[in-house]
C-alpha cells in the first residue's frame, strides 16, 4: 500500500478539517494514511466539540489512520512556532517516507509543501480548502501570501479547488497552470439532514422560540470572513414588516461579544438568539425558513450543502465557490458581499412567500446529492491512482 500524508494546522469542527477526516477515514483501506495535526488550541472548543473531535479522530484511528500530533502547528503567524513546526514536518516526511503528501489549508500548505520537496517526498497535492488572497485580510498581507502562493506552486503537483469559482481564482491570479488544478467539491454526509420525522415544533420550544416564528439564521464561525454583521444589520430592515421574525446565530467566533453588544444597542436582544456550538447541527437546521451566508470570501461552504440537504432555501453571497452550489433563483438567491440592502431584500421575499422557499428548498434538497462523501472520495482516490500512475492530474481513471 502506498502511504500519504496529510497534513492540516488544526482539527476542529470547521469544515476543512472534517473534510480531511472524512478523505483519510475513507481512504484508509486503499492506502497507508498518516493525519498529521496541530493541537488545535487557537479554536478554544468547549467541551462538547472536542468530544465530537476525538470521536471523529478514533473512528480514523479504528479504521487504521494514523494520526500525529505537532505542538508547534499553530494556525497563526508566529516565526518561532513556524520554524519548529517545519523542522519537525521535515524530520517526519523523512521519517515515514510517504509517496504523496497531501497539505490542506494556507499556512499549513506553505510549509508542509516546502518540508515535503525538502524530503524528497514525490508527489506533493494541496488543497487551500478557501484562498486567502482577498477577504481574509488587507491588501498587504493578501499579496504576501499571493506571493509565497505563487513561488510554492512549482514544487506543487496538484492543487484541489473545492469549486470551480476557487479554481478560477488561482487562474486568475496566475498562482497555477490551470492543467494543474482539479475541482473536488467537499463531501458532506447529507442523509444525516433528511429528518422527515422530527417535531420542529417542540426543538422550537426546547430552544426558547415560539414554535409559530419563522426563524432566519446562519450556521457557522462567527468570524468577519463569514459577514455575520452584516445579516444582523438587513434585519432592521426586515423586522418592520416581519415582527415576528427571529434571527439565530449557531456557531462561535471572535466577533459574539461584539455582535451581542449590537444586538443590545439596536434594542433587539429578543429578537435574536446566539446558541453557541451546536452538535446538533442536524435539528437545528429543520427548525430554520430562511439560510443566509453573508461571507465576503468561501472556497465552498459546506454548511450550504447542510442547509440544501435539509430543504432550506438560502441567501447567500456571489462569492468564491458559493455559485457553484446556489443557483440564483433556483434554490436560492445570491447577494453581493457585503451588501445590506440587497441582503436585506432577498431574506425579505422568502419570508413573505411560503411557496417560494418551499420550491427552492426542494430544488437544494436534490441538488445536494451531488455533494455526498461518497463521491468526494471517490474523485481523491482517482486522483492519487493517476498521479502514482504517472499519469495527468485530470486523468483520474484508475483501476
Amino acid at each position: 500500500m502506498h502511504k500519504i500524508v496529510h497534513i492540516i494546522t488544526r482539527l476542529d469542527m470547521g469544515g476543512s478539517a472534517q473534510n480531511t477526516l472524512l478523505t483519510c477515514h475513507g481512504l484508509s483501506k486503499r492506502y497507508e494514511m498518516v493525519l498529521v495535526h496541530g493541537l488545535s488550541l487557537e479554536s478554544q472548543m468547549t467541551d462538547r466539540e472536542k468530544e465530537s473531535v476525538d470521536r471523529g479522530i478514533e473512528k480514523a484511528e479504528k479504521s487504521g489512520v494514523k494520526v500525529l500530533s505537532i505542538p508547534s502547528l499553530i494556525r497563526r503567524i508566529d516565526p518561532v512556532c513556524d520554524l519548529r513546526a517545519f523542522i519537525s514536518l521535515l524530520r517526519l516526511l523523512i521519517h515515514e517516507r510517504p509517496a504523496i503528501v497531501h497539505t490542506h489549508t494556507s499556512k499549513t500548505g506553505l510549509l508542509g509543501r516546502w518540508a515535503a520537496k525538502m524530503a524528497g517526498v514525490p508527489i506533493i497535492v494541496h488543497t487551500p480548502h478557501g484562498h486567502v488572497f482577498y477577504g481574509h485580510f488587507g491588501n498587504v498581507i493578501s499579496r504576501f501570501f499571493l506571493v509565497l502562493e505563487k513561488i510554492t506552486s512549482p514544487i506543487t503537483d496538484v492543487i484541489i479547488a473545492l469549486t470551480e469559482g476557487e479554481k478560477n481564482d488561482y487562474t486568475a491570479f496566475s498562482v497555477l497552470n490551470p492543467d494543474k488544478i482539479i475541482t473536488v467539491h467537499s463531501g458532506v454526509d447529507t442523509d444525516r439532514f433528511v429528518m422527515p420525522h422530527m417535531n420542529i415544533k417542540e426543538k422550537k420550544r426546547s430552544l426558547g422560540l415560539d414554535p409559530d416564528e419563522p426563524v432566519v439564521a446562519a450556521v457557522g464561525w462567527l468570524l468577519s470572513i463569514k459577514g455575520p454583521e452584516y445579516l444582523l444589520k438587513s434585519m432592521a430592515d426586515i423586522w418592520p414588516g416581519h415582527p415576528e421574525a427571529r434571527l439565530v446565530f449557531a456557531g462561535k467566533g471572535e466577533l459574539e461579544d461584539e455582535l451581542k453588544a449590537e444586538t443590545s444597542r439596536m434594542g433587539v436582544s429578543d429578537r435574536v438568539l446566539f446558541l453557541g456550538w451546536r452538535d446538533d447541527i442536524p435539528e437545528i437546521m429543520q427548525i430554520i425558513d430562511v439560510f443566509v451566508l453573508p461571507s465576503l470570501n468561501e472556497g465552498m461552504g459546506r454548511v450550504l450543502v447542510e442547509a440544501m440537504a435539509a430543504g432550506k432555501p438560502v441567501v447567500a453571497s456571489r462569492t468564491g465557490g458559493i455559485p457553484d452550489l446556489i443557483k440564483n433563483g433556483k434554490n436560492g438567491f445570491l447577494v453581493e458581499p457585503g451588501d445590506v440592502k440587497d441582503l436585506s431584500f432577498a431574506i425579505n421575499r422568502l419570508l413573505a412567500d411560503r411557496k417560494l422557499r418551499d420550491e427552492m428548498g426542494n430544488r437544494g434538497r436534490a441538488m445536494a446529492r451531488n455533494f455526498g462523501v461518497e463521491k468526494m472520495v471517490e474523485k481523491i482516490d482517482g486522483l492519487y491512482c493517476a498521479l502514482l500512475s504517472d499519469k495527468k492530474p485530470g486523468d483520474r481513471k484508475c483501476v
